[in-house]
């Protein structure tokens, strides 16, 4: 078959159960702006219909699928992305900035001889090809990249689009892999590990809560959380309130930690260090509640009040239960 002169090839994460990684619309709905979105989706033969569908639900008007060894580490998908990239030719590959895709974009950049523009916060096109937009320098400059010559290879970073593709009636090809024999690490046993929580994932949530040192102690750090459930938010920490001891470094926020995009981010007792602000500075709107009213939270903040939060949050969780009724 013949594909769009624009095509726009999208890597579909697929979790171990055989889904698509809440990413894949927002990759989607990136492609359908700059092209025609083709999706890729590669796993063990049968065992991920349910990414096939989700992909066409979000925007994909072609998927391919892809037979790939799930007891190898990155390599077949770096090997179906090849073979994909080789059948499509298209103007530029999109994957998520997860683990796993930065992986595999970062091989299969080096073993094509792409060029590799990471932790893009939007892509756009203009007379000359694909540019990817980034915040970078802790949040301090937003930057523009481009490949001088071939179709770059794009890593989008998680929740920064907010663009969404119209569903397709997709049609689905089964692609053919040749593997390249290269070593790759063993995939031990996955077991699955099920954690009960009414709270989105940090990665990717609309909206988070975070807590800083302010908050003073771990017993003290439930207000986060109260606030948090109280919008249907994800929980998110500064690193001086992990490393005091506060909520796990699972929930870091900034540099070190988890970079988030949400539409709103309110920071409770967070000074704004810019190793923080480089994780959550592009959130479409930030509110900062501190009683130092020159911490540099407030130089990115949309909306702040210079208060004791124990004061403050707790007026407004009263406020916003008092909506619900």
């Amino acid at each position: 078959m013949s594909y769009p002169a624009d095509a726009i090839l999208v890597l579909v994460d697929v979790t171990p159960t055989g889904d698509a990684a809440p990413s894949t619309a927002a990759l989607l709905g990136a492609a359908a702006q700059i092209g025609t979105p083709v999706a890729l989706v590669a796993a063990p033969a049968g065992t991920a219909q349910a990414a096939v569908d989700a992909a066409g639900s979000a925007g994909a008007a072609v998927v391919l699928t892809a037979d790939a060894d799930a007891t190898a580490l990155t390599v077949p998908l770096v090997d179906a992305l090849q073979a994909a990239d080789a059948l499509v030719r298209p103007d530029a590959i999109l994957v998520s900035n997860s683990i796993a895709g930065r992986d595999a974009a970062g091989r299969f950049a080096a073993r094509a001889e792409r060029a590799l523009l990471v932790d893009a916060i939007g892509v756009s096109r203009d007379d000359e090809g694909i540019v990817a937009h980034h915040s970078v320098y802790g949040g301090a400059y937003l930057t523009d990249s481009a490949a001088t010559f071939g179709a770059p290879v794009i890593t989008v970073r998680q929740g920064a689009i907010d663009a969404r593709a119209e569903a397709q009636q997709a049609q689905v090809e089964e692609l053919s892999v040749t593997a390249s024999g290269a070593a790759a690490a063993s995939v031990g046993a996955i077991e699955a590990v099920e954690a009960t929580s009414s709270r989105p994932d940090l990665r990717g949530a609309a909206r988070v809560v975070s807590g800083g040192r302010g908050l003073a102690s771990k017993e003290k750090f439930v207000l986060v959380e109260q606030l948090a459930d109280a919008l249907g938010a994800a929980v998110g920490a500064s690193r001086a309130a992990v490393d005091a001891g506060y909520i796990p470094q699972s929930h870091q926020v900034g540099q070190t930690g988890v970079s988030v995009s949400p539409q709103l981010y309110i920071a409770l007792g967070i000074s704004g260090a810019i190793q923080h602000r480089a994780g959550m500075q592009t959130a479409k709107t930030i509110v900062a509640i501190n009683k130092d009213g020159e911490a540099p939270i407030f130089d990115v903040a949309d909306f702040g009040i210079v208060g004791d939060l124990f004061t403050v949050v707790p007026q407004v969780i009263e406020a916003l239960e008092a909506r619900k009724k």
